[in-house]
């Protein structure tokens, strides 16, 4: 199990707690939205918006925090995650939001401590980029979107 460090922001509801795993067998962490005013955050549809989590994070080297939208929010609402999964970096320290938008085809309110994102911990593989002016070749060679078949 790999330890991350979590603070909370000035003025961030703690009584909301830290993100929970909400099974034995969940792979992703809840996070909460935490509003500094407690209120509620309406989003029309198509609507995007920077939700708060109130916290921040020290993420150790060779890993990196996942964001990807919650199942159930998705299927019944259309409430996803615009550029998942959202990457946050090991030497990040800002505050954590989470890009929450609604592709459903009504209003969506997202209240003060709902749950509006899972987190996941993920190792980080760094590469070695090496210039070369030829690649080897391969069966599927140059064939780009769907030229594996359907």
């Amino acid at each position: 199990m790999i330890a991350i460090q979590v603070m909370w922001d000035d003025g961030a509801d703690q009584t909301l707690g830290l993100p929970f795993y909400a099974s034995v067998g969940a792979a992703g962490a809840d996070l909460r939205a935490n509003f500094p005013d407690r209120g509620t955050l309406t989003l029309a549809a198509g609507a995007r918006a920077l939700v708060p989590t109130g916290l921040r994070l020290a993420i150790p080297l060779g890993y990196e925090v996942q964001l990807r939208p919650r199942s159930g929010l998705a299927l019944k609402h259309g409430i996803t995650l615009p550029n998942s999964p959202g990457t946050i970096d090991s030497d990040y320290r800002g505050p954590l939001g989470v890009i929450v938008m609604n592709a459903g085809q009504e209003k969506f309110d997202i209240a003060h401590g709902d749950r509006i994102a899972q987190m996941i911990v993920a190792p980080v593989v760094m590469a070695d980029f090496a210039l070369v002016y030829a690649l080897d070749d391969t069966d599927r060679g140059t064939g780009g979107f769907g030229s594996t078949g359907r």
